[in-house]
């Protein structure tokens, strides 16, 4: 369904609860970003009404997600603090073609590739912390499907204004540029690593 080109390699997720604290901060990043992006999209397609109110929910649902990582930071007394860049976003948005409409093509199914992996690892995530922490697995597991659902509106919203198939073509791609970059970047306490 979320059209991956290459599962999350074995051993992510016990890699992951035994880094829990990095992963939680990693994941309020991650969420924030989203809900930027999102803004991103609306300023920079202004001409594009189709797109606002979409893009404009999707933000909204991404701040609360935010703010429910953020408690659970809080909860644990792990500060909130600036992470650096990792290369998982830079890597992908390496393939985004500059000339629009192209462009607007890229962005979008990449905002869905990046919700695509980060259902899968959540996925992983909550089956892992079911043995460690059944609390937080339950955040995990109430996250899967905004994640899937986020995945499925943004190629929606590229549907708006590509040929189906071509939709689906670009994504393929795409899918397999994301796959490459995966493989690349190092392995770190992130939700996108290697």
């Amino acid at each position: 369904m979320l059209h991956l080109a290459q599962p999350t390699r074995p051993g992510w997720a016990a890699y992951a609860v035994a880094h829990l604290a990095d992963i939680l901060l990693d994941h309020a990043h991650c969420e924030k970003k989203a809900a930027s992006t999102a803004l991103g999209l609306m300023f920079r397609y202004e001409e594009r009404p189709e797109l606002q109110t979409p893009l404009s929910q999707l933000a909204r649902e991404e701040l609360a997600h935010y703010e429910e990582v953020i408690e659970r930071l809080t909860e644990r007394g792990i500060p909130f603090r600036r992470l650096p860049a990792g290369g998982y976003a830079a890597g992908l948005h390496e393939a985004v073609r500059k000339q629009e409409p192209h462009r607007l093509l890229d962005n979008l199914l990449t905002c869905a590739i990046i919700e695509a992996r980060s259902c899968e690892r959540m996925q992983l995530l909550g089956e892992e912390l079911e043995r460690h922490d059944p609390q937080l697995a339950k955040l995990y597991s109430g996250l899967l499907s905004s994640e899937a659902r986020h995945f499925r509106r943004y190629v929606e919203l590229a549907e708006l204004y590509f040929d189906k198939a071509q939709v689906h073509a670009r994504l393929a791609e795409l899918m397999q540029h994301e796959a490459e970059v995966i493989a690349r970047i190092p392995v770190e306490p992130r939700l996108h690593c290697g």
